[in-house]
This record gives C-alpha cells, structure tokens and sequence, in this order.
C-alpha cells in the first residue's frame, strides 16, 4: 500500500486560467428604488436567499427567457 503524502509541492504545478473566469459575478452600482429593495428583501426573507442573490436571479430569468419590457407610455386623451 502507498503511503499518504502529509505535504505536496506546489511550486512545480503549471498554472492555468480559470475556466469559469467569465461566470464570475461583476459589481456593479445601481440605484433602485426603496420599494423594489423593500420587495425582494420581503421575498427573500420568505425564501431564505440574500436579496441581491435574488434580484441577480431574476434578472438572470429575464435574460434566459429574452424577456423585454414594454417602456411605451400612454397618452391619456
């Protein structure tokens, strides 16, 4: 039976990139409205999940499902 190295060297192992480099999250600054932040707090709170987990999330569901918003404004006769 081999026996179990308790230390390794590092110093000769090649490096490489990160292959999941470009899934990383980026921060970003934005500026929301207390009542959206007041929403998906409440939502997180109800699901357990950190509310800038959640609205990352969502946003990512918009972008999965090509969905756009409508920004037309109506004119009232």
């Amino acid at each position: 039976m081999e026996a179990v190295k308790t230390e390794y060297d590092l110093s000769t192992m090649k490096s490489r990139k990160n292959p999941y480099a470009a899934k990383l999250k980026k921060s970003v600054t934005m500026r929301l409205s207390e009542d959206v932040i007041g929403y998906f707090k409440q939502m997180a709170e109800e699901v357990g999940v950190p509310y800038q987990s959640l609205i990352n999330l969502y946003l990512r569901d918009c972008v999965v499902h090509h969905r756009k918003i409508d920004i037309s404004w109506q004119t009232t006769p």
